[in-house]
């Protein structure tokens, strides 16, 4: 086996954890940088609308009251405020890695004014292919990038993470580490209709877990209102195309949002998800029209969704665009503070995989690519405040091992109990009939599923937990908004109890003063 050490390991390669390597690097400090996927995979990749961030100094306040409305009471506000104050600077460094952001920003919905930037409908493999370019400008001894690298568990000294085992093309790597910082995306693919890369297991939630760490609102799943689902397989129709104009039709050809919410079409996302749900079980389909704006214009303002649909025999510019809901986004994670501590020892957290505080109850659109800018940013600066000398003996943690073959029943007992509507009977169904079988088989798949297999118990335990209906979390048994806004909290020290704390308490209850 291989020893690597190293200041600081960051593990995975999107958004979040390419930026914090970078701003660690700019420090001095010695970086490994970990990633399952080439640089360029994950699912920042894939993001089509753009990036959100205040337009200028006077456009902060309006912004941090968009994402604390789309939240439903569950943002936190010192995250919002972290959020909004750092996201604009950030993303002008992104124009000096060579992002090329079009002078003309758009609208998205839930936000109250246009403040999207983006380069094109590909903002993400943009943001993507620049940071790939500048790890690969700034790799050498100080800074090694370890692709095609999965984790397989955490190691531990004395209560704090130190490290950790790797399995990778050349053989195994074990990684001594003075601090680690989890950027490994979320979980959308414990779903079976979701827009999530195939990679997206959930990977640094079930490695958090063992660790100790709490993870919080795991019941907000972000459904995105506009999907072509074909074959199971599910292809994105940014939300900036409704950003621009696009209407919602029914099978009767009636433009129905405006009898869910006066911003129509521009409505949060939870709103728009489940009113297309509605209408489609009502009439039988909704489409996407964009025919009114002129096939030129969409094609050229959208051309990689042009070329997603188009082998599905779809002209975005031409054609009603059958949509639907599928599984898009995980607003829950690992609970961090606005610094992107856990509250374990040497263990951090950004992006998707962490659950900030920023997105509440439903993430406001184009808010996640920033957040990953920001919170991989300040993540980074505070691990390197207390970096600790790398221990000689570590104690590696257990890693869950599933059968990968139960994956297909898995993903079909989470979608029917925790879907876009949930009821109590249907997730009390769900938990009772929980069990996975375990496989001595080592690999990748059955590391990914044990992650899965994990992480579905705590998101149908936290749904259980919480009746009401708020954001991303919708129950049909209890449809009201209850009067006060809460966490949910699990933890291995909880054993099976979800605590509820409320909110601006519940990184003081839980992280305390610890790094």
């Amino acid at each position: 086996m291989r020893i690597v050490e190293t200041e600081l390991l960051v593990i995975g390669g999107g958004v979040a954890g390419a930026y914090a390597a970078l701003t660690a690097r700019s420090y001095g400090a010695d970086v490994t940088l970990a990633c399952k996927t080439p640089l360029t995979g994950g699912s920042t990749r894939w993001a089509q609308g753009g990036i959100a961030a205040p337009l200028a100094q006077g456009d902060e306040e309006a912004h941090a009251l968009d994402t604390l409305k789309a939240g439903r009471g569950l943002c936190e506000p010192e995250a919002v405020q972290a959020f909004v104050r750092d996201a604009r600077s950030h993303v002008e460094t992104l124009r000096d890695l060579g992002v090329t952001f079009s002078p003309h920003v758009t609208l998205e919905g839930g936000h109250s004014r246009a403040r999207i930037r983006h380069t094109g409908d590909s903002t993400g493999h943009s943001i993507s292919l620049a940071l790939a370019g500048a790890l690969g400008a700034a790799r050498g001894p100080a800074l090694d990038v370890l692709e095609g690298a999965f984790v397989r568990n955490l190691r531990v000294s004395g209560g704090a993470v130190v490290g950790a085992d790797l399995l990778t093309p050349d053989g195994p790597v074990q990684v001594r580490a003075g601090a680690v910082l989890l950027a490994t995306g979320g979980f959308g693919r414990l779903y079976p209709v979701t827009t999530a890369p195939p990679e997206g297991t959930g990977d640094g939630l079930g490695l958090a877990w063992q660790a100790g760490a709490a993870l919080r609102d795991l019941e907000f799943v972000q459904f995105h209102p506009t999907a072509v689902v074909r074959g199971g397989a599910a292809f994105l129709v940014t939300e900036a195309a409704r950003g621009e104009g696009g209407r919602l039709l029914n099978a009767r050809g009636e433009r129905f949002m405006e009898r869910y919410d006066p911003a129509l079409e521009l409505a949060p996302r939870d709103v728009v998800a489940r009113a297309i749900a509605a209408e489609i079980a009502a009439t039988g389909r909704v489409d996407l029209d964009l025919r009114h704006l002129g096939a030129a214009f969409v094609r050229s303002r959208f051309p990689t969704v042009t070329a997603s649909l188009a082998p599905l025999g779809l002209d975005l510019g031409a054609d009603l665009i059958p949509v639907q809901p599928a599984v898009h986004y995980t607003m829950g994670g690992v609970q961090t503070d606005v610094q992107g501590r856990t509250g374990v020892p040497g263990l951090y957290a950004a992006g998707e995989v962490a659950s900030s505080g920023l997105h509440g109850a439903n993430r406001l659109a184009s808010n996640s690519l920033s957040e990953g800018l920001v919170f991989g940013a300040r993540a980074a600066r505070a691990a390197l405040a207390v970096l600790k000398p790398v221990p000689a003996r570590t104690e590696a943690l257990p890693a869950p091992l599933v059968d990968p073959a139960c994956l297909h029943a898995l993903r079909a007992l989470v979608a029917g109990a925790a879907g876009l509507r949930r009821d109590g009977a249907g997730l009390r169904a769900a938990l009772d009939a929980w069990a996975w079988p375990v496989t001595g088989a080592e690999s990748r798949e059955s590391l990914e599923a044990g992650h899965l297999a994990l992480i579905g118990k705590r998101v149908l335990r936290a749904a259980l937990d919480r009746e009401e209906s708020r954001g991303g979390h919708h129950r049909t048994d209890f449809p009201g908004e209850a009067a006060g806004a809460v966490h949910s909290l699990q933890s291995r020290a909880l054993g099976e109890q979800v605590t509820r704390v409320p909110v601006g308490a519940a990184a003081a209850a839980v992280l305390g003063s610890s790094a």
